[in-house]
């Protein structure tokens, strides 16, 4: 795949037109147009090792901003490498309705921290929403939500690799030897993502939820049981 700025300061990309990403702020996939690019001139006078381009989100107009590794420097183009690094991404969406207060701001902490790309730091946090969880749902649980960590496990099919690194992180912060977190890569820190996302539905979002439907359940029973129009009596 050729990437490369012109001469005339175009950017040339063979697979422009299929060009798509997830927008950061509008949160669509959608195809992107590059909107500004560096001067050919001063990049052959300064001779940067990395290149920045905005695009235009078709979706919304909003700037999406992208870094290009430079790859050679030749007389009449600047060539670019083909994978670009995106400075804004899409933040993690999550529903926090029925999580407790302290929960809900270190999970905020951690998904700004994974939609940063600073895994471990995401992993930290992660640590720490688990933690904060257990103290308040107490050892039962603690003990159900490991439960439902096996049942991930099972069902989405967990290798050990991941399972264990979720398990090291979320369960066992005191195991002998254990006193470092592991550093993440983006695979496993989405999957450490998608573990924690559930058993935090889990703990608080479908127990609140289900709770919340038996509340509207119970009212409206008693609304209509009040209000039962009683048969009009037989005449003799």
């Amino acid at each position: 795949m050729a990437v490369y700025i012109d001469s005339a300061s175009r950017l040339q990309h063979d697979q422009q037109g299929s060009l798509a990403l997830s927008c950061p702020h509008c949160q669509v996939l959608a195809h992107i147009t590059p909107v500004s690019v560096p001067d050919f001139n001063l990049l052959q006078q300064y001779k940067p090792s990395q290149v920045g381009v905005v695009y235009r989100c078709e979706a919304c107009n909003a700037p999406i901003f992208l870094r290009f590794a430079v790859k050679l420097y030749a007389g009449s183009r600047v060539e670019l490498a083909p994978s670009f690094v995106e400075l804004e991404r899409p933040r993690e969406k999550f529903n926090f309705t029925h999580l407790p207060e302290d929960v809900e701001a270190l999970f905020r902490e951690a998904l700004t921290c994974f939609s940063s790309g600073c895994y471990n730091a995401f992993a930290s946090m992660c640590r720490r929403t688990a933690q904060c969880a257990f103290a308040d749902l107490g050892d039962s649980g603690r003990l159900a939500l490991y439960d439902e960590l096996t049942d991930i496990r099972r069902m989405a099919e967990l290798d050990d690799e991941s399972f264990q690194i979720a398990r090291w992180i979320l369960f066992d912060p005191d195991s002998p030897g254990r006193t470092e977190l592991p550093a993440l890569d983006s695979y496993q820190a989405g999957v450490l993502l998608e573990v924690v996302k559930d058993l935090l539905y889990q703990a608080y979002v479908r127990r609140g939820r289900l709770q919340q439907a038996l509340m509207l359940r119970r009212h409206f029973a008693e609304d209509q049981d009040g209000k039962v129009t009683p048969l009009p009596a037989a005449r003799s």
